[in-house]
């Protein structure tokens, strides 16, 4: 039977107080979503809201493009599914083998509070399924607790957007966390690599990805969790 994969998308669209958009950014979901349904897995897309989740038009910009982002921008069973995303509060981990939360800057406004998000980790770790995120997503994991009521990410080997990448793309002061810094508060074993360099990090069923060109990496892994 094959895997059954969900991807959390955020459904947040607004940069702080910029006036700026946001949303989710599109190579690290393109590149997951190929990685996965390629190695024979079946995807699908849940956000808060449901429906059509806000894309970060920096994703669309010509120079942020990739060999899965065109890919997905030319398959109309993927925009299909993107347009109709299952509302996070419909769906149960009882359905999926493991979860993936892919980045872009939305998530730190909305899905490190969202309780279904919440609810949905806790209960993949639960059922001991893969639970996995890259680039600013990590976040997701911040409120999670373990069936013994402590946080997952407690003593855990971590990583996701470091506060120089944060620095780099000049919104250190407009983002409401900051991905390296709540991590390490929590009390995880946050550590990062150059750069926008590929980065991951494993503990167990745990999977995590500094950056954008740590999200095929992140799936890949996931995928041999699932494997095993």
């Amino acid at each position: 039977m094959s895997k059954r994969i969900l991807m959390v998308l955020t459904s947040h669209d607004r940069l702080g107080d910029t006036g700026e958009p946001t949303g989710f950014w599109l190579e690290k979901l393109a590149a997951p979503y190929y990685a996965c349904l390629d190695a024979g897995a079946e995807v699908t897309l849940a956000s808060p809201k449901g429906g059509q989740p806000p894309l970060d038009p920096k994703s669309d910009a010509e120079e942020s493009q990739t060999d899965a982002t065109r890919r997905f921008q030319q398959d109309a069973q993927a925009q299909q599914a993107l347009a109709n995303t299952h509302k996070l509060s419909e769906v149960s981990a009882d359905d999926f083998d493991a979860v993936f939360y892919p980045g872009g800057h939305g998530p730190l406004w909305d899905l490190v509070e969202d309780a279904d998000s919440i609810r949905l980790i806790e209960a993949f770790w639960a059922q001991q399924k893969p639970v996995s995120a890259v680039c600013h997503a990590p976040i997701v994991l911040l409120h999670a607790r373990d069936p013994q009521g402590e946080l997952i990410i407690r003593n855990r080997q971590v990583t996701g957007f470091t506060n120089e990448e944060e620095e780099a793309v000049g919104l250190t002061n407009v983002v409401p966390h900051l991905v390296e810094n709540a991590l390490t508060a929590a009390g995880a074993h946050y550590s990062k690599a150059d750069v926008f360099v590929p980065y991951t990090r494993q503990d167990g069923l745990l999977i995590t990805g500094q950056n954008p060109p740590s999200s095929e990496p992140v799936a890949q892994l996931l995928l041999k969790a699932l494997d095993k």
